[in-house]
């Protein structure tokens, strides 16, 4: 904001100011060595008109050595009243004992005869030496006094050669009201010298301050933003070429401000288009630039974090110094799982702002969402220490068995047959398992195929549960009818439950395939059985909606807690992993069950209530078959 100016604080008033106090101080020093000059002068000839001739001071000495003292003072008188002296000036005679003989004035004579009082006559006539003085009073003004002595000319000793003195006494009102009157002139002509000072000081400092002012314009008008003036150049002197520099410093700066413009434009859409996040620092750490990209990662806003230290916006403050970023600009991987709704893993780079001199002016933090990239590398370790442990559990069991069978448990008609199928047992569920990730690996790399085939989903599922009402039933019969049949082991009792159908009677066709599709339908329904409690209800349905068909399949099991819902689908996940090993689970069934629904066009998720039981879902995309849709058969 441009703060007016008070006239007595500009610049116009301190020039004009100054311009008038040289003035006066040069009037005021001339004036006073004139005036001091003048009345030196004056003094000077008035003192010499009070000069009395030798001619004259000859003959009052004669005059003063006559015996015949009446007719010597006539004489005397006589003398001094042809003295050629001014008229304002008196003189008298005094003998050599101090009496007083004449006097020029007419109008005072009394005095004479008597002893003069004036101890400057005493010392004139003691010592002989001419007296020179000024005397002031309060209403004789100034007065000049000058006595000279008069001496014997036929004398020889200093002491006995005076014979008298001369007193001349002058007012000097005459020469100082002279010199008054030309102070007085001396006086107006310094007023007007000064009124003509001033307006011509008042008229320079003008010339002066006008560009300047203009210049001054023109810098805030710069400060705005605005470079379109131009200060006009009134003179080609040193005013005019900083008039020239500030037009040319005003072309410069607009050129650099539109360079400078242009390149934060590009800098912010680089920015903003930008996949890694980018956040900018001063020297004390404050954020003072941050992308969109980097306020997406973090979950905040613009103006939450502007001015906000970068070790609590990374909420890394209690491991970590801005002395230690600026120091090492070590990487540094930040999870943010907890503290956000979706699984983050960021990694952050550090750099240092530094100036040519070596300065650090701040500090440059790109972040990288290494989120999958993590949670690839931890699925690739968790896959491989989860198929050593898969492969290690049969292996290690069949190790036992052919040990204690080569012992000689074969020899044993109840023992050996007993080993040999458990031996077979985790021999199946080795190659289930390889075959298993055989499929996965051929879905992961994009080789397996897909043989589409579009079929009654209605007919289909019944089937599939038909083959599960069928196997329970078998299994029922086996065990009524061989009572001497060897017992299974726990992990392979089977059990007793019973199938619900609540499926649509209207023909569904969609296109699966076939085989993978049972594969998956078959998963599900095993883990329904084997998580769900002996005699338990296992509830399958099959309902249409406007463009999909849900599939799903309900369980009295023991449920999924809230925290697993999400990770039933990852390979080798678990629940309850002891159980699911003693049930001979691989963990995979439910992954590649999540490949082939996908790859179908279809979604497949779980809903669960621990301790009641779980619901497996799948939809998959249906148009439903108009009447003239139906094809022509051969």
């Amino acid at each position: 904001m441009n703060k007016k100016i008070r006239f007595f604080s500009s610049i116009h008033f301190k020039i004009a100011l100054v311009f008038i106090l040289l003035l006066l101080v040069t009037v005021e020093l001339i004036g006073a060595y004139f005036v001091r000059s003048l009345e030196q002068q004056n003094v000077e000839t008035f003192k010499t008109s009070l000069n009395v001739d030798t001619y004259i001071q000859n003959k009052l000495g004669a005059d003063l050595m006559r015996t015949d003292t009446s007719a010597a003072n006539a004489d005397i008188k006589t003398t001094i009243n042809q003295a050629e002296i001014t008229n304002t000036a008196e003189l008298q005679v005094v003998d050599a004992k101090g009496t007083i003989r004449a006097n020029s004035n007419i109008n005072d004579q009394s005095d004479i005869g008597q002893k003069s009082a004036s101890g400057n006559v005493k010392s004139v006539l003691y010592n002989g030496q001419i007296f020179e003085g000024f005397q002031y009073g309060d209403n004789t003004g100034s007065t000049y006094t000058k006595i000279i002595p008069l001496k014997n000319p036929n004398a020889t000793g200093d002491g006995s050669s005076v014979i008298g003195a001369i007193v001349i006494s002058a007012s000097m009102d005459s020469v100082y009201a002279n010199i008054n009157k030309i102070v007085r002139i001396f006086l107006i002509a310094s007023l007007v010298a000064v009124v003509l000072g001033t307006l011509i000081s008042i008229a320079i400092s003008r010339a002066i301050t006008r560009p300047i002012d203009e210049m001054k314009k023109q810098a805030i008008r710069m400060a705005r933003g605005d470079y379109s003036g131009q200060v006009r150049i009134h003179g080609q002197d040193e005013l005019g070429q900083l008039a020239v520099a500030v037009n040319n410093l005003s072309v410069r700066v607009e050129e650099a401000q539109e360079a400078s413009e242009a390149e934060r434009r590009r800098l912010d859409s680089v920015l903003a288009h930008m996949t890694d996040g980018v956040i900018a620092t001063d020297r004390r750490g404050n954020v003072i630039i941050i992308n969109e990209t980097a306020l997406d990662m973090l979950s905040t806003r613009n103006e939450d974090v502007i001015g906000l230290s970068i070790l609590k916006l990374l909420n890394i403050a209690k491991d970590y110094t801005l002395r230690d970023l600026l120091e090492s600009q070590q990487e540094l991987l930040l999870d943010f799982s907890e503290q956000a709704d979706h699984d983050l893993i960021l990694r952050v780079d550090f750099s240092l702002i530094q100036r040519e001199t070596g300065f650090i002016s701040g500090l440059v933090a790109v972040l990288h969402d290494v989120t999958e990239q993590q949670k690839n590398e931890r699925e690739r370790r968790e896959f491989v220490s989860n198929v050593s442990h898969e492969l290690r559990t049969p292996l290690t069991s069949m190790r036992s068995y052919i040990e204690a069978l080569s012992d000689g448990a074969w020899q044993d008609p109840e023992i050996a047959p007993q080993f040999l199928k458990v031996t077979q047992e985790e021999t199946d569920r080795m190659i289930r398992m390889i075959n298993d990730l055989l499929s996965l690996s051929r879905m992961d790399s994009g080789t397996s195929k897909i043989e589409l085939e579009t079929i009654n989903l209605n007919e289909f599922f019944n089937y599939i549960l038909d083959r599960f009402d069928m196997m329970l039933k078998t299994d029922n019969e086996s065990a009524g009818n061989d009572n001497n049949r060897v017992q299974p082991l726990p992990s392979s009792r089977k059990k007793r439950y019973t199938i619900r159908r609540e499926i649509t009677k209207r023909d569904l066709w969609v296109e699966v395939d076939q085989d993978k599709f049972m594969q998956v339908i078959d998963n599900i329904m095993n883990n329904a059985i084997k998580y769900s409690p002996e005699g338990g209800v296992i509830t399958a349905r099959l309902v249409e909606t406007h463009n999909h068909v849900i599939l799903s399949i309900t369980d009295q099991g023991l449920g999924i807690p809230r925290k697993d819902i999400n990770k039933v689908f990852d390979r080798f996940y678990r629940v309850d992993k002891a159980r699911s090993r003693q049930q001979g689970g691989t963990g995979l069934g439910l992954a590649i069950s999540k490949e082939v629904v996908e790859a179908l066009g279809g979604r497949i998720w779980v809903d669960s209530q621990e301790g009641k039981g779980s619901t497996f879902y799948i939809s998959l995309p249906y148009e439903p078959l108009e009447e003239g849709d139906d094809w022509d058969e051969a």
